[in-house]
């Protein structure tokens, strides 16, 4: 899952524990003992979420609709089609108004101050000025935030350069996807995520790089 959908399932109810659940991506390792306890544990529900949605045959199949050369992006991609769908449809999941959320989502990140990992400290500006999180409501918004992806990921250019197309040809079923997975996700969430749900020591099946 991406951004949104992380800070979704983390709530808004503890800071620290959204922002570690922001940060996962950008954490390798065991999380640095210094952190605040809330953190480290949304690192760790971040890394099972990533785990539990990478092994689900929904999304499984999902990626399998994706065409050379897309196929072997399909994870990224999406992963942003599925924030896609969570915002544009935000009211009907969540109480507060996105941007209400969103912000929030911000502030949560800034208050860790020093604990950022130092990517997205230097991403943070932008993503809170341009509203990074808000934008996936907005399908073309979406698009356009893969090819800035591409352009900044010379391993994986060519399989996301062009995924606009794709993406547009693949909207009904994907959207079909994401209904299909997200309530077992948030279920997933529910019974094994909560803060002190996800301890350090407790195994996590693995740290997948997305």
């Amino acid at each position: 899952m991406n951004f949104l959908a992380h800070a979704y399932l983390a709530g808004d109810d503890d800071p620290a524990f959204l922002a570690g659940n922001l940060m996962g991506d950008f954490v390798r390792g065991t999380p640095d003992p210094a952190l605040p306890d809330a953190v480290r544990a949304g690192i760790r529900l971040h890394r099972r979420v990533d785990v539990f949605t990478d092994r689900h045959p929904v999304v499984r199949d999902a990626r399998r609709r994706f065409p050379p050369p897309h196929r072997r992006a399909a994870g990224i991609i999406l992963d942003m089609a599925f924030d896609h769908f969570l915002a544009r449809d935000w009211a009907s999941h969540h109480p507060t108004a996105l941007p209400t959320f969103t912000r929030g989502a911000y502030t949560a990140l800034e208050r860790q101050g020093r604990h950022l990992p130092p990517r997205l400290a230097a991403i943070l500006p932008r993503m809170r000025d341009d509203d990074w999180l808000a934008a996936y409501a907005d399908f073309d918004s979406t698009v356009a935030a893969l090819e800035r992806m591409a352009a900044r990921l010379s391993r994986r250019r060519e399989m996301l350069r062009g995924a606009g197309p794709t993406l547009t040809a693949l909207y009904p079923a994907l959207e079909a996807d994401f209904h299909a997975f997200f309530p077992a996700l948030v279920d997933f969430v529910r019974d094994a995520g909560k803060p002190g749900g996800v301890q350090d020591g407790q195994p996590v099946e693995s740290d997948l790089t997305r």
